[in-house]
């Protein structure tokens, strides 16, 4: 999209948009930084208290929620550079990622498989929040109970993987 169409969408001029932004890609990262702001808001009040299968529900649902309701929010942190420590997105995306360690921890993960763990989790829920966002699972089976079995695969692939693993 660019600022063209985003004028247009929102009724003003072009020119207009300049005031606020310094062109589509600085719209992009607003856009993202909000998104990861809102995304570890809703992360955070849904994971209190919770650990094991809980969490990782707690953590897809949420997720799936986000995606449903701001698709376009979500899409535009996919890809987003970071510009340092100080940069919001980092700030707001290190608050994600923290949710996800803290939905990890209960499981015994070494420090070394942890950041394998966090990609994991992050891949198996955005792809299927896509799709669904997508209108990809248009056959008969419920999406619901499809998001029910896979928090138990992972709940015990999580547990699986941690058994085997050697000290």
């Amino acid at each position: 999209m660019s600022l063209v169409a985003v004028a247009g969408r929102l009724g003003v001029k072009a020119p207009a948009l300049y005031k606020h932004v310094n062109g589509i890609d600085d719209l992009r990262r607003r856009i993202a930084t909000l998104a990861m702001t809102e995304l570890g808001e809703v992360l955070r009040d849904a994971l209190q208290g919770k650990s094991g299968a809980n969490a990782i529900g707690a953590f897809f649902m949420t997720i799936r929620a986000y995606i449903a309701k701001h698709p376009g929010r979500y899409e535009a942190t996919t890809g987003a550079d970071f510009r340092g420590k100080d940069d919001p997105l980092f700030i707001a995306a290190s608050r994600v990622i923290g949710s996800m360690r803290a939905v990890l921890s209960g499981y015994g993960i070494q420090p070394g498989d942890l950041d394998h763990a966090i990609r994991v989790l992050r891949c198996t829920i955005h792809g299927y929040a896509m799709l669904q966002a997508a209108n990809g699972f248009q056959w008969s089976n419920d999406p619901d109970e499809s998001v029910r079995w896979m928090i138990r695969f992972f709940d015990a692939g999580l547990n699986a993987v941690v058994a085997t693993t050697p000290d």
